[in-house]
């Protein structure tokens, strides 16, 4: 009687024991739930604050801009600039425009900017982006055998919001100042260049869509499965991280022009590949210094028919690992 009143005791007390496990692992995933929903709480509460104020923005700059994604972009097109290469008009949708974009941070705003300069402006206009603190970051030409030349420069910062907006404006009003005016208001580029391309045929080639803009269709790719940051902040296909191609002309006698963004290892391929299917390349440089991962920029230009360009192009991008991943690109 003994032996079963104890083996029914422990029995009790093995259920009891059971039981205060069980309740015990219940409030540690409970435990675990609330921490994670807590710190998830604060991430959206970053994630809500971390907004761009885009109307101090265009106050400051006296710019309206376009927004995609929580992120704004100035573009100024330089509508006074006449330049031509190879006997085709450059226009700002060519590649002839300056712009500033602006990412919200936990601090307010990072800006990236390329800023398209003459020789004249060239000197002052860095020497303004020092005053104002920020960052110049890479200086390179898009063109060879353009007239008048124009090298694209490359500024950088991060701050408070209306504060990043000021250094943005003081450093166009120093291309005003500098050219005499206000480079959007000039009339030597803003008028439409020749295109009678098959555009659906690029689209066959290449496999994007492109935009057509005052004679140019251009194609706009990003790198979605490269998590690119700068100084920890993302950098998107809006901030200028991408791969773009802009034709205009003929299908016999057509112009392309563009930027390759490439990961180190890919650097050697994509310029054999270019040179290979006759686009010159023009230059190779970077945009920025302390991204993450390490990232190169080419620009090209090529003149010819307009599907043997479109395949050349085609084949550089094959050589590139969004392509090889099979995933496409984002276009804006």
């Amino acid at each position: 009687m003994k032996l079963d009143l104890l083996s029914n005791f422990r029995n009790e007390g093995n259920m009891i024991l059971m039981k205060f496990n069980l309740l015990a692992m219940k409030n540690t995933n409970l435990l675990k739930t609330t921490v994670i929903f807590f710190f998830s709480s604060l991430f959206f509460q970053f994630t809500v604050n971390a907004q761009l104020d885009t109307v101090i923005i265009e106050k400051v700059m006296g710019i309206k801009g376009k927004s995609n994604n929580g992120e704004y972009k100035i573009t100024v097109p330089q509508n006074d600039l006449n330049i031509e290469v190879d006997g085709f008009k450059i226009i700002p949708a060519m590649g002839l425009g300056t712009w500033i974009a602006f990412t919200p941070t936990k601090d307010g705003a990072m800006i990236m900017g390329d800023i398209i300069l003459t020789e004249t402006d060239l000197k002052p206009v860095q020497q303004e982006v020092i005053r104002q603190g920020l960052v110049i970051t890479a200086i390179h030409n898009h063109f060879v055998r353009n007239h008048p030349n124009v090298m694209y420069m490359h500024i950088g910062g991060s701050g408070k919001t209306e504060l990043m907006a000021q250094k943005a404006k003081a450093v166009l009003d120093k291309v005003k100042e500098v050219r005499g005016g206000d480079p959007s208001k000039g009339t030597a580029s803003s008028e439409p260049v020749t295109n009678t391309l098959d555009t659906k045929k690029l689209d066959e080639i290449l496999g994007y869509k492109a935009e057509m803009s005052k004679g140019v269709y251009k194609y706009t790719i990003g790198r979605p499965e490269v998590k690119l940051k700068e100084h920890g902040t993302a950098v998107t296909t809006f901030l200028g991280f991408n791969t773009w191609a802009a034709f205009q002309g003929t299908p016999d006698h057509a112009a392309v022009a563009g930027d390759f963004t490439m990961l180190e290892d890919e650097v050697a391929p994509v310029i054999k590949t270019l040179i290979e299917n006759g686009i010159e390349v023009v230059a190779v440089h970077n945009h920025m210094v302390h991204e993450q991962p390490r990232i190169f920029f080419l620009h090209y230009w090529g003149v010819g028919n307009a599907e043997q360009l479109a395949q050349g192009l085609k084949a550089a991008l094959d050589q590139t690992g969004k392509m090889k991943n099979g995933k496409g690109g984002m276009k804006m």
